[in-house]
């Protein structure tokens, strides 16, 4: 069991309602105190809850999508605040958002990464734009997005973004070529969910696959398959 604290931050998109996160946390918990003598989680709104304009919040996102300077990041540069305002200074930090709420982790992450606040840290985005991932960061960024039946991508929201850039391939004379994939996290996966992109973390009928899974034990599932070998 690791010793040093664990602090885990849960990122909300748009319009989203309080307490969305509410049964994520408790199988959170469950499933963290197993690995850590210490566990502190935090849920985020980095663009507002579900009573503050809708359009402003897509705005910020989209600014969260770019490469402007950090400050016009809003959603990111916020995180980024209240993680400072909270986190005690030691141990890892796990870093969970879903749609605009994983453009807004990982931008915080980067941001409090270069500022030398955050060392150790992973970043799990879950049905998320696609955002351009450094790097040099990319091993610590991992990207869950849903499928239908038939494996195809069935979460628009997953389609919004880039990972591409050009690309030349090793030979002396070369064309480049596009890339999709270039700037794209380290870890890709589609998962199976019963509905659409606000229903990653339902976890009641009519939530529930034929084998009886709810959607949100599917992503605590994942969630933890990316912890293995790192705490």
């Amino acid at each position: 069991m690791m010793t040093t604290p664990l602090t885990v931050y849960l990122m909300a998109g748009v319009a989203t309602a309080n307490q969305m996160f509410n049964e994520c946390c408790r199988k959170l918990e469950n499933m963290l105190k197993q690995e850590t003598s210490k566990l502190d989680i935090h849920v985020l709104f980095p663009y507002g809850n579900n009573s503050r304009n809708l359009w402003a919040q897509v705005l910020e996102v989209g600014s969260d999508l770019t490469n402007r300077p950090p400050l016009f990041r809003i959603g990111g540069r916020k995180a980024a605040e209240e993680i400072k305002a909270t986190y005690q200074g030691s141990g890892p930090v796990l870093l969970v958002g879903h749609s605009g709420g994983g453009a807004a982790a990982y931008q915080a992450a980067v941001k409090l990464h270069k500022d030398g606040v955050l060392q150790d840290f992973r970043v799990v985005q879950i049905g998320s734009p696609r955002i351009r991932v450094l790097p040099v960061l990319k091993d610590r960024v991992s990207y869950f997005h849903a499928i239908d039946a038939n494996g195809k991508l069935n979460d628009p929201i997953s389609r919004i973004g880039s990972w591409g850039g050009w690309s030349r391939s090793g030979r002396r004379v070369s064309v480049p070529q596009w890339n999709h994939f270039k700037y794209a996290p380290g870890y890709v996966e589609g998962m199976p969910i019963v509905g659409g992109h606000a229903d990653y973390f339902k976890h009641a009928n009519p939530f529930v696959d034929a084998d009886e899974v709810c959607n949100l034990d599917k992503t605590i599932d994942r969630i933890r398959s990316r912890l293995n070998g790192w705490i």
